[in-house]
């Protein structure tokens, strides 16, 4: 009898150490509690995605519209030409269907007083005028700069009664006129004669 006692004790015993009061349930709960986490966290994520996809598939999308950011470049002109230290050039009489992209007068820039004005022709071709008295480091820098290291070809043509050198380039073409005040370019991706076209719409800026 005291052989048998003893034995039950020793398995109690051994029982209590292998698996302590309340420790398995615990620890189904937080294993529950983990997966419910993370069955939560993929329910979000699918639902986040299909309602990014319904909005790009059912909200109407106009592909024709054009990306093209279009400025006005009138007022920013007549402004800077009031404080510019040089005759200040614009485009007069241009089709409407010449489009304004990019309009900016630094006073004292890296090229000295510089006025800038990109557009885009009816063919959607790069077009822009340029201008600065550069009176730090000269012209070169100044042309450089904007022509995207364009080279001077040797050759002159004849544009709003003024001769202009002409300029080749990777990215750019551009016909250069310099004056003692100023450095005047048109430069952009079209041939000579359509630069050629733009420089003679160019008309000074009325202080």
């Amino acid at each position: 009898m005291a052989s048998e006692t003893t034995e039950t004790a020793r398995q109690t015993e051994t029982a209590g150490e292998a698996e302590p009061a309340g420790e398995r349930p615990a620890a189904r709960s937080r294993q529950r509690l983990r997966l419910q986490t993370i069955r939560n966290m993929v329910l979000s994520m699918a639902i986040i995605c299909l309602g990014a996809f319904a909005m790009y598939f059912f909200i109407p999308h106009d592909e024709s519209i054009d990306p093209v950011r279009e400025v006005e470049y009138d007022v920013a002109a007549s402004t800077a030409a009031r404080v510019a230290p040089y005759e200040l050039l614009a485009p007069e009489g241009l089709p409407e269907d010449w489009r304004a992209t990019s309009v900016r007068y630094e006073p004292q820039g890296e090229f000295g007083a510089t006025w800038r004005l990109g557009m885009i022709d009816p063919e959607d071709e790069y077009v822009a005028l340029a201008q600065s008295d550069a009176v730090v480091g000269g012209p070169e820098p100044f042309l450089a700069s904007v022509t995207q290291n364009a080279e001077d070809t040797g050759e002159t043509v004849s544009a709003a009664g003024r001769d202009w050198a002409r300029y080749e380039g990777d990215r750019y073409d551009a016909l250069v006129l310099q004056e003692p005040e100023v450095t005047t370019v048109v430069f952009g991706t079209v041939a000579t004669d359509r630069l050629v076209a733009f420089a003679e719409a160019l008309e000074v800026r009325a202080r």
